[in-house]
């Protein structure tokens, strides 16, 4: 499975921005898609996921009504729409897939994005 993540960019504190992913090869049925985020010297932490058929989602605590997750099956494509931007918010954001049973632990997913830069200013 390979991952393409895109959207990320500079934006001031209140703004807002909106990531895509979009999946390709592999069989994705029975997945999960989602973001992690890792900010500079602290550990990747979760931030949202969606099942494959879009029924199932769940985010952290720290983004919760404020980042949206959304998927469009027609293109194997994920969004994360984050209203609100704080300073805090700033990270590389990945996106990932694997088994909904593994899900929100980074160390049992096995497919990752590049990465996408978010950076929110005071």
């Amino acid at each position: 499975v390979q991952l393409q993540a895109s959207g990320g960019g500079l934006v001031h504190s209140g703004g807002s921005l909106r990531l895509s992913c979009v999946a390709s090869g592999g069989t994705l049925s029975r997945q999960m898609m989602g973001w992690f985020r890792q900010a500079p010297g602290k550990e990747r932490e979760f931030v949202s996921a969606i099942s494959w058929d879009g029924g199932i989602k769940f985010a952290a605590d720290a983004v919760k009504g404020r980042f949206a997750i959304s998927k469009y099956n027609a293109n194997n494509t994920i969004h994360l729409q984050m209203n609100s931007l704080q300073p805090e918010d700033t990270a590389v954001y990945y996106c990932a897939v694997g088994p909904t049973e593994n899900w929100p632990r980074p160390d049992r997913l096995h497919f990752w994005g590049q990465g996408t830069q978010v950076t929110v200013s005071s």
